[in-house]
């Protein structure tokens, strides 16, 4: 899958036969010894983000792949069918599964025979010899096949440890049975979690060779296991969206599938069937459920004209969908994608672990051979030294290094696409952790970005009700947002609009009409005054408050008086009061930003919470910018949350971009995080979850390399037999993956 940036394309490719952090590095050196290339290679994933220039095809990046010792493909396309997309991986599952099953069967009598000296019946070392030979040779043939793999290429990698160490464990205990005494029927030998120091040539290792290979083999079943557990969020992302759509032709249905679909098609969607597509109803009514999606419970209705989203599904009556995007312009495409390239990105202390995984192997091997040639200077038997530097070999293995990081994006990612979060890279992670301000474009952003009747405000003696359809029924003949929004409301409360006539719209002032006999108008003070209609000093007096209020109010008049004040604003969300208090919760100090003006913004900000001090008006879409960079100059570090075109600039220029996936295509590609909810509370969700997977990866982190640092001195003083060494390394490496896991329970704040 290739993308094409400014002067540069970017391709995706399925990276094959990885097996730690070093061949993740060993791929990427490869493909970046290309002239015009530069490679990410993701090893939790499986995967290479390779950007170069538009001569290089892409057989010369699998060639370079391939030269690495791996393989390489593009990704199926996202309308392949999934099943047949894992065929590979389940294969080389179920490989897995049945090497570790025999060499599990196979080790569990060596390792107790080792162990239990009352057990070691006479030739019980031949019996051993017997079983352990095919766990080390055809179970743990994947790591010797790898091995040699890498010595072709001159490189290198885990399996080169493991491979070196089951060997050597192994190859010391035929030669002891054969040549050093160790054959003798009778013999027997007890077993210490340490080594023996004073160990002879009758000394074996069989129980290491075995137990490291059951280990090891262990612990990749878990990796293997548990990534794809934790990619599981976005392969849900890929089934969300229909198989196939009722296509309507000249009024006939046909079945086809979604990728067939084209712009402008006409769908039929059913009660309990998915919404194949983005598009517009164009007929029937119903309630669509998007918490697939969004997270959001309560389903929205729709009707003719409403936009409805892929993959949500119709709870409701029968609708008729007009195609407005289709395949991988869809919704639910573009939050795959995200979801995808910020699994595949590195964070910064993952490139730390990577280069410190390419130089630890070659360094380990180099100490494992110190550690032999030291023992036998110092007079230590050639069986202790052996041991010592098998041991070496074995815990020093730097899988949990490459773990420790992806394995935590990947989880908390798909978390989050689970929630309504998504996040386009590990970089946006790490700047979240660290935000200071957090700046919250006021119109769709705290308020619901549309006009609605607020307050009907009636002079003493005047019925609210009778205002208000009288209104409304005038109000019905004009397109402006305020009439819209009074007509809506009066419908909504008294039912159908009373008839109207000699309807005039007086630009820029109000509207008028006859209603019921009653000449009625609604607009400015100034058209009532046109209209001779006398407007009062208690009608003045309303129309002050309403604005000290930051709504917009407009008079309603008949027969020659002015009759009350109907209020119409953008509404505050409902739970923005909420998510502010959450924000100051984190530590986080919102800021609200808007071209309003200052009455309405404050008006806006005394209901949400924030201060009044906090609160910037009257501010141009390159204002917006501009106050970005003040609060930057001043050492802070800024978070911005819009979601309009006029919110681009300034949601590139912050530190954070946060845009509503609600929003313009405009804001969510600026943004660094989409939250797919209107819900203003998933910004402190947003930043508590990037909190949280950024401790994950630093426990990790901390794990395995305090888990290197301290095992292996032990193993270079003999102080760790060769296969508790195994467990301890297979340990580490579950541990990593089972922490990030933990992931997986985040919870949005109650």
């Amino acid at each position: 899958m290739s993308t094409t940036h400014t002067g540069t394309e970017t391709t995706e490719l399925v990276v094959t036969g990885m097996t730690c952090a070093s061949c993740a590095r060993r791929v990427e050196r490869k493909l970046g010894r290309l002239e015009g290339v530069e490679a990410e290679v993701n090893y939790a994933t499986e995967t290479a983000r390779v950007q170069h220039l538009p001569g290089v095809d892409l057989a010369a990046l699998v060639a370079a792949v391939e030269s690495a010792g791996y393989g390489a493909h593009e990704p199926a396309p996202p309308t392949s069918d999934a099943d047949g997309l894992d065929e590979d991986a389940e294969a080389e599952r179920r490989d897995l599964t049945r090497r570790l099953v025999v060499a599990a069967v196979l080790s569990v009598p060596v390792v107790a025979l080792a162990m239990v000296p009352p057990w070691q019946f006479d030739g019980w070392q031949w019996v051993s010899l017997v079983l352990a030979t095919p766990v080390v040779t055809w179970s743990g043939w994947r790591f010797h096949r790898a091995a040699l793999v890498n010595l072709r290429h001159g490189a290198a990698t885990m399996d080169t440890l493991v491979s070196l160490g089951t060997v050597a464990a192994y190859g010391w205990s035929l030669w002891a049975l054969l040549y050093g005494g160790a054959g003798m029927i009778g013999m027997t030998h007890g077993f210490s979690l340490t080594l023996d120091r004073h160990a002879s040539g009758s000394a074996i290792y069989l129980e290491a060779a075995a137990g490291v290979t059951t280990f090891v083999l262990l612990g990749r079943w878990i990796e293997a296991r548990s990534k794809r557990e934790a990619g599981s969020a976005l392969r849900a992302l890929a089934d969300l969206g229909a198989r196939d759509a009722a296509r309507l032709r000249d009024g006939v249905e046909t079945r086809v599938p979604v990728d067939r679909l084209a712009v402008d098609d006409l769908v039929v969607v059913r009660p309990g069937e998915k919404v194949p597509t983005d598009g517009e109803v164009v007929e029937g009514a119903s309630a669509v459920d998007l918490s697939l999606l969004t997270g959001e419970s309560v389903p929205v209705d729709v009707g003719p004209g409403d936009e409805v989203v892929g993959a949500s599904l119709n709870v409701g009556g029968r609708l008729v969908v007009r195609a407005t995007r289709v395949g991988g312009d869809t919704r639910i495409a573009q939050i795959a994608r995200l979801v995808a390239d910020a699994q595949g990105g590195k964070a910064a202390a993952q490139r730390l672990a990577d280069r410190v995984s390419a130089v630890f192997v070659p360094a380990v091997v180099t100490l494992a051979v110190l550690t032999l040639l030291g023992w036998l200077l110092l007079g230590g038997e050639p069986a202790t030294a052996v041991s010592a530097a098998v041991a070496v070999l074995v815990i020093a293995c730097p899988c949990a290094l490459g773990l420790a990081t992806p394995t935590a994006i990947l989880v908390g990612t798909g978390r989050g696409a689970q929630l309504g979060i998504l996040v386009r890279g590990p970089e946006a992670l790490e700047r979240a952790r660290d935000i200071d301000v957090v700046l919250l474009d006021k119109t769709g952003t705290v308020t619901t970005g549309e006009m609605s009747l607020t307050d009907v405000r009636p002079l003493p003696g005047e019925d609210a009700d009778r205002l208000l359809a009288l209104a409304g029924a005038v109000e019905d003949a004009s397109s402006h947002p305020v009439a819209r929004a009074v007509a809506d409301a009066a419908r909504e409360h008294g039912g159908d609009l009373a008839e109207v006539t000699d309807a005039a719209d007086h630009a820029g002032l109000g509207v008028s009409g006859t209603v019921d006999g009653h000449a009625v108008v609604v607009g400015r003070p100034a058209l009532l005054e046109q209209r001779s209609l006398t407007v009062g000093q208690p009608v003045a007096g309303l129309l002050d408050a309403a604005q000290a209020e930051g709504g917009t109010a407009v008079v309603v008049g008949w027969d020659g008086a002015a009759r009350g004040v109907l209020l119409v604003g953008d509404a505050v969300k409902d739970t923005s009061a909420d998510a502010v208090s959450r924000m100051r919760a984190l530590g986080l100090r919102p800021v609200l930003l808007t071209g309003d003006h200052a009455r309405a913004a404050a008006a806006v900000a005394a209901e949400v919470g924030i201060d009044p001090d906090d609160v910037v008006a009257d501010v141009l879409p390159e204002g917006k910018v501009d106050v970005v960079r003040r609060f930057q100059a001043d050492r802070l570090r800024v978070a911005m949350v819009g979601d309009g075109v006029n919110d681009a600039a300034a949601l590139a220029t912050a530190d954070l971009g946060l845009a509503m996936g609600t929003g313009t295509d405009a804001a969510m590609a600026s943004g660094d995080l989409v939250l797919a909810r209107g819900d203003l509370r998933t910004v402190p969700d947003a930043v508590r979850l990037s909190r949280r997977i950024l401790g994950i990866i630093r426990g990790n982190l901390v794990w395995a390399f305090g888990y290197n640092v301290a095992a292996i001195p032990l193993a270079v003083a003999g102080l760790l037999n060769p296969m508790i060494a195994g467990g301890a390394m297979a340990f580490s490496s579950v541990f990593v993956v089972l922490n990030s896991l933990r992931l997986r329970a985040f919870r949005p704040a109650a």
